[in-house]
């Protein structure tokens, strides 16, 4: 049984309560500290992630735990598909995300709802394609969430998961570890005035099983043609999967 780990070390609600918490809290800071704690990079991750869709230019996809929509705006920016929908827990986050639809005059292709994985609101066989970035390690039942955006794939269908993932490489790994570990947390917590927030993030990172252990998640939710894109050196990985016909 993989550990629990939860935003709110002394509440006594569930993960999935803590995490929709703790993202309204931080909701108005979040996109400000995904660019500035990784000096940018996380842009050029997305970019990559939507890459992975090119080969099948996906018309009607579905982004899961959207947040305030970065990967669904660069899925439309670079896919032009004609329908994206976003799911969250947290209903801070989406109110970020649809002041962004508006602002960038995206109404009629981008819309966003209350959901999350494990009940996702939709009939089996709807989406050509399902993204997640940042949101697998959220999730309260990892295997359960998965093998629910499994069913709402068309068969053929492709998932991409953008998911942080632990660098082995030294002295990469030790540096980085301190950097995740001690300052991340102390600059997350003065800008976010969260003080959990930022602590939660590398605790789930550690926690989270990533490279193989998640790819055979992947495949007994029911995936096949699984694979893993590590990108810069080892700080986060592409995973991709797709819905056999």
């Amino acid at each position: 049984m993989a550990e629990v780990v939860k935003p709110y070390k002394e509440l006594d609600s569930t993960k999935k309560e803590q995490v929709a918490q703790m993202f309204d809290k931080i909701a108005g800071k979040y996109d400000f500290l995904n660019h500035f704690l990784s000096l940018g990079i996380d842009i050029w991750w997305r970019k990559k992630a939507i890459a992975e869709l090119k080969s099948i230019q996906p018309k009607y996809i579905l982004d899961v735990a959207t947040g305030t929509g970065d990967l669904a705006f660069q899925a439309i920016e670079t896919l032009k598909p004609e329908k994206v929908v976003g799911v969250d827990i947290s209903e801070g986050m989406l109110a970020f995300a649809e002041k962004k639809i508006v602002e960038r005059n995206l109404q009629a292709i981008f819309s966003v709802k209350p959901g999350d994985s494990e009940n996702l609101p939709f009939e089996e066989n709807t989406f050509d394609a399902v993204i997640v970035s940042f949101g697998v390690r959220n999730f309260e039942n990892l295997e359960q969430g998965l093998s629910n955006i499994q069913r709402v794939l068309k068969p053929g269908g492709k998932a991409v998961v953008l998911e942080f993932s632990k660098p082995t490489m030294f002295p990469f790994k030790q540096l980085y570890n301190f950097y995740f570990f001690n300052l991340l947390p102390f600059i997350g917590k003065v800008f976010s005035k969260d003080n959990s927030a930022y602590t939660y993030l590398p605790e789930s990172v550690n926690a989270f099983p990533d490279g193989d252990k998640f790819t055979e998640i992947l495949k007994r939710a029911g995936f096949v043609e699984t694979k893993i894109k590590k990108l810069s050196l080892g700080i986060s990985s592409i995973y991709t999967g797709i819905k056999p016909k």
